[in-house]
């Protein structure tokens, strides 16, 4: 891997260049939200003083705003984390897919965290925010004959250039659900953890199609009989899904910081007292 990287360095420069050009670009990742956050939904979100409510979910004033300063966190990790994605894909000869919409936009979050609040009692806010690797996500695709060596390279480069990897979810020998590889990462700079997916043209348009199914799922009061319902339907679009060769083997690079030693950087809510202290994803 080293003699690559090294034998690379002039397209390495130019790939970080052109990614830190794009990356001034001004940041409006949630002014739309995409298909992957969002599609389907029709219910309505509101964000008010005294808290944020939508489909059932809810979070009180404090817990509002410490998902909020949670937000801001992330957009300043993206712009740190962009230009390295960005160089990696184009090293890889991936398709960097949806980098419209990295950042997830606060009712998607809030909406999550709110979720996991509610199926853990006793869960804090803090507890929530820090199980949440998504908030600065992107997903990298290559076509079935080059997905295994694209992989392979995208996330020897990200490691190499100091991003931990966290979290990998190998899923493409699962005889059922889901297939595709999901990391995640944390930027040296900030400590915010962020979500790299990677796909085939496939197994992408299988996430896609299966979205808003997964969606009603995972909302708090569905019914389990449809709950079964939905998942077989999951099952059934996967199913479909190539398996590249060699795809079921891939596994991630090791984990520099052992769990539990790391140090994130923390954030504090306006208005909060400075003692209170959030945790990055």
């Amino acid at each position: 891997m080293g003699t690559l990287v090294r034998g690379r360095r002039g397209a390495v420069a130019a790939a970080l260049a052109a990614a830190l050009g794009a990356a001034m670009a001004p940041t409006a990742a949630w002014a739309e939200v995409g298909p992957a956050d969002g599609a389907g939904r029709t219910s309505k979100s509101v964000a008010r003083d005294d808290g944020w409510r939508g489909d059932g979910l809810e979070l009180n004033a404090a817990d509002n705003s410490a998902v909020d300063a949670f937000l801001k966190q992330a957009e300043k990790a993206e712009k740190e984390i962009s230009p390295r994605v960005r160089a990696a894909a184009v090293l890889s000869e991936a398709e960097l897919i949806g980098f419209d919409q990295r950042l997830k936009s606060p009712d998607s979050l809030k909406r999550k965290v709110a979720t996991s609040m509610k199926e853990t009692p006793g869960q804090t806010v803090n507890q929530a925010l820090a199980t949440m690797k998504d908030s600065v996500r992107y997903t990298l695709q290559w076509p079935d004959g080059k997905y295994t060596s694209g992989v392979a390279l995208a996330a020897s480069l990200l490691s190499a250039w100091g991003d931990d990897s966290v979290k990998w979810s190998n899923t493409w020998d699962t005889p059922k659900g889901y297939k595709g590889i999901n990391s995640a990462w944390r930027e040296p700079r900030w400590g915010h953890a962020y979500e790299v997916q990677f796909h085939t043209p496939a197994s992408k348009k299988a996430q896609l199609d299966t979205h808003s199914i997964y969606e009603e799922q995972r909302l708090p009061g569905t019914p389990p009989e449809r709950v079964k319902e939905l998942q077989a339907q999951q099952d059934a679009i996967f199913a479909a899904v190539p398996v590249p060769a060699g795809a079921a083997g891939l596994t991630g690079p090791a984990e520099r910081v052992p769990a539990g030693l790391s140090q994130p950087v923390t954030v504090t809510p306006p208005g909060a007292p400075a003692a209170t202290k959030l945790p990055v994803g």
